[in-house]
């Protein structure tokens, strides 16, 4: 239970970390001058990994993403049960993260188009979004299969790898979709800002799940696999 625990409270402080930053200012034109941009969103949701990898990632491994974890799971890491309670673990974690975003914007104010830092993508865009978030996920696990392996993974330097390359991945995508790669960190706000990214939803956990098989396909054949 406290590798579950470990995964729900890493993806809460992912969501309301990252997500936040997006809420409350990510819009570098604000009148307050606090605006941060996309680097400073894409650096949020980075160091928050990095923050979280440093602090769970004995625990459970720090996935606190179900991409990743079915990249895991397919390269024979670990069991059914454990993935499939990773998973639901996640999204709990996302949803409490979002929930805490709303109370937060519920007792002060906030600037910015979107409550929840919720991903979408343009009307007519559909094809660019779901591509976008299938490559960017497989780069995304592909790094974390590589980093974290046993034999040829980074040690100790994993968790800064990883945090590192989704920020770079959040530079690139944000302006295609605010950056998801993560159906847990797309689930939580989506239902707390429903409307269109509810109903855009499918596409934040399809693409993703697709880019990680991809990936773990790919590291087994690149020398990963066991």
């Amino acid at each position: 239970m406290r590798k579950y625990l470990a995964e729900m409270i890493g993806t809460m402080v992912l969501v309301l970390m990252g997500c936040g930053s997006a809420v409350f200012a990510g819009n570098a034109a604000d009148a307050l001058g606090t605006g941060v941009g996309t680097i400073g969103v894409a650096l949020t949701f980075g160091l928050s990994v990095v923050a979280m990898a440093y602090t769970i990632g004995n625990v459970s491994g720090c996935h606190i993403n179900p991409a990743i974890t079915l990249g895991v799971w397919m390269s024979g890491r670990m069991s059914s049960r454990d993935a499939l309670m990773y998973m639901i673990f996640q999204i709990i974690g996302g949803i409490i993260g979002s929930l805490i975003l709303v109370l937060l914007i519920s007792t002060g104010g906030h600037g910015g188009p979107t409550i929840s830092g919720a991903n979408s993508f343009d009307q007519g865009e559909m094809a660019q979004a779901f591509i976008a978030e299938a490559v960017f996920t497989f780069i995304f696990v592909l790094v974390v299969l590589g980093a974290t392996d046993e034999k040829k993974g980074a040690g100790n330097f994993a968790g800064l790898a990883i945090g590192l390359a989704l920020v770079l991945i959040h530079i690139v995508c944000i302006p295609i979709t605010g950056t998801s790669v993560n159906p847990a960190r797309s689930i939580g706000p989506a239902l707390v800002e429903g409307g269109q990214a509810l109903e855009q939803l499918w596409l934040f956990i399809v693409a993703p799940f697709i880019g990680a098989a991809f990936s773990s396909l790919v590291w087994k054949t690149l020398g990963g696999g066991r």
